[in-house]
């Protein structure tokens, strides 16, 4: 308010704030609290990962990460940022975060791929494909087929994967689908130890850089190909 009335009646800081009744004290003074300035740059790293999470999600993961800090404070600095997401937010907003560049496995279970296939029999009955490929050797580790395929169904699949092979990867390159984004892959992945990395380009973007002409069809007689 003093501000404003120095400006509009072009009068020093004293006569504004004799007028107002306003102590100087109150418009000299500097906050001397701590800015949060890493807890800020770790909740915009967060964010720009899992770019479909609100605050509390981030909170939880920060949590895990070992920040002792309180939902309120969270929630506070989220918004300072402009990183809330909106409940009716259109997907195509989503997928137009920047995506850094990705880096290369060195060795076998450093790092796997996961991603879905979707295709129609004959029919005209659809099913969907979950694949897990190593990323170093190459190695197609799983191919899960079914009609329906959610989070619950992916953890399953990585749990067997587990029991045969005895070893889990660094991290998991998937995509913002709502089958990696959900809560339980992100409980999934954390019991394991495991790192999300959401660095794959979305289902859009992977049809315009792959064509359609490169999907296969599956011809069968009214059941899906054996794996």
């Amino acid at each position: 308010m003093v501000r404003k009335t120095q400006h509009a009646y072009d009068v020093s800081e004293r006569r504004a704030c004799a007028v107002l009744a306003a102590p100087r004290s109150t418009q000299r003074y500097k906050s001397v609290a701590d800015d949060q300035a890493p807890l800020r740059l770790r909740i915009k790293e967060i964010a720009s990962v899992h770019v479909t999470w609100g605050y509390q999600r981030i909170w939880i993961k920060l949590r895990r990460e070992g920040w002792r800090v309180n939902r309120k404070r969270i929630y506070r600095l989220y918004k300072e940022e402009g990183l809330c997401v909106g409940r009716h937010k259109p997907r195509r907003h989503k997928s137009s975060v920047t995506r850094p560049e990705l880096t290369k496995a060195t060795r076998a279970n450093e790092s796997w791929s996961m991603d879905f296939m979707s295709d129609q029999l004959f029919d005209g009955r659809r099913f969907r494909l979950l694949t897990i490929v190593d990323d170093f050797t190459r190695e197609s580790l799983a191919i899960d087929v079914d009609s329906r395929l959610n989070g619950d169904d992916v953890a399953g699949v990585l749990d067997g994967i587990k029991r045969s092979r005895g070893a889990l990867p660094e991290k998991i390159r998937v995509d913002i689908g709502s089958e990696f984004t959900g809560k339980r892959m992100d409980q999934w992945a954390y019991l394991n130890g495991v790192r999300l990395d959401f660095s794959r380009p979305g289902p859009r973007k992977r049809l315009r850089r792959t064509g359609s002409s490169r999907r296969s069809t599956f011809r069968g007689v009214g059941c899906a190909p054996s794996v």
